[in-house]
């Protein structure tokens, strides 16, 4: 469909630029795979709106390639276990840190232990308030645990405040008709109608 189809379909679920990811994904399929889903990590990262955590996670859960699927569950979790104080925000060190949980997946079960990972950052090892160190695994060889320097850990920068804007919009209702204009094709809520 066209796009103003498709942003009226896809109204109301938020993340915009999703849905147009997703058609351009979706196209490329259909005119560079013959309509199959690639199965290797780096053609399916080369997808539109597939990161590299998303393209771990399809690559070895359906695919059983030894590839890591690092989101940021895993990031906490490795961050914990070696102390590792290093801004995980940093691409060297995702490239670091990617490189070295690739050397871990086993070559068998590759989607499982991706699993196992994301499940333990879900349960056990959880971002916000005290990790369940008592019912971890990895307890014993966790060094934030050894240290009690649990909170330290993923090390990035605070997040900016958020930014508020003040608009003024004008309703203009002429028998039973409103005035809406288009937004611009680049930013916040692109290409989406508004009244002025």
């Amino acid at each position: 469909v066209e796009d103003d189809v498709l942003m009226k379909l896809w109204q109301g679920l938020g993340y915009y630029n999703r849905a147009r990811n997703l058609k351009k994904a979706a196209q490329i399929l259909v005119t560079e795979y013959q309509g199959e889903f690639p199965e290797k990590y780096e053609e399916i990262l080369q997808l539109p709106g597939i990161g590299a955590y998303t393209a771990g996670a399809i690559a070895s859960i359906a695919f059983g390639e030894n590839v890591p699927a690092i989101d940021g569950n895993v990031y906490r979790i490795y961050t914990r276990l070696t102390a590792d104080g290093r801004d995980i925000t940093k691409g060297k060190v995702q490239r670091d840190i990617y490189e070295q949980l690739k050397s871990l997946v086993p070559k068998d079960a590759s989607g499982e232990y991706n699993q196992a990972w994301m499940d333990l950052g879900a349960t056990i090892c959880i971002p916000n308030g005290e990790p369940k160190c008592k019912e971890c695994p990895l307890a014993d060889v966790c060094m934030a645990k050894k240290t009690q320097t649990m909170s330290m850990y993923p090390n990035k920068p605070s997040k900016k405040p958020r930014k508020i804007e003040e608009r003024t919009i004008f309703l203009l209702e002429y028998q039973g008709k409103y005035l809406l204009q288009k937004r611009p094709n680049k930013g916040l809520l692109a290409g989406l109608w508004e009244f002025p």
